[in-house]
């Protein structure tokens, strides 16, 4: 993820601002933006992102979905009021069309699921003019970019089940399906879109 830029020049001075609550990858970000010649600073919530915004207001911001406290989307929000200019790209685990939507709704010019690389990113975010949707090739109405409803399911079920603590009996009432019904659904792997 650390590989120099042949263009880190024309990157040299950008400022970017990764917020993630995952120590290690929100290390490794910088360091590879540092790397190709960005200032980048890191922040470990929300909160701690938009103060650093407040204070000098990056040009790119890298986003996670799901942090304690504030979500990705309220600080997309905040961000895009501090200075309408910086370029967001959200970032997510748990990829979703309805918050990709939203995201790009509320100001994110694009939304990767993770594990996205900083190649992946520095697409994203280089692409001007350009809207997109689970990576920087797409766009929000093309159809490699919509995944299947197998799909949205899989990741609903696997979001509800994370926030259970892997607990499937507490999973299976949030999500009003019986147990052993449950239990096949997560025994099966859609495809990827």
């Amino acid at each position: 993820m650390s590989t120099p830029n042949v263009n880190a020049t024309e990157d040299a001075g950008r400022s970017v601002l990764v917020v993630d609550d995952d120590a290690t990858f929100r290390t490794r970000l910088v360091r590879a933006f540092q790397d190709r010649g960005f200032e980048a600073k890191g922040a470990a919530d929300g909160a701690e992102g938009i103060a650093l915004a407040k204070d000098d207001s990056p040009e790119v911001a890298i986003v996670d979905m799901r942090m304690p406290g504030l979500t990705g989307l309220e600080v997309v929000r905040a961000l895009r009021e501090i200075d309408a200019t910086t370029r967001i790209v959200v970032l997510t685990g748990y990829g979703s069309i309805a918050t990709a939507i939203e995201a790009i709704r509320l100001g994110a010019v694009h939304y990767l699921t993770k594990p996205a690389d900083i190649d992946d990113i520095l697409a994203a975010v280089d692409r001007p003019g350009e809207v997109a949707v689970d990576g920087p090739a797409s766009s929000p109405l093309s159809a490699a970019s919509v995944p299947t409803l197998a799909r949205v399911e899989w990741e609903h079920i696997h979001r509800v089940l994370a926030d259970c603590a892997q607990n499937v009996s507490h999973a299976a009432r949030l999500l009003g399906i019986h147990r052993r019904s449950l239990q096949r659904k997560l025994s099966k792997a859609p495809t990827r879109r």
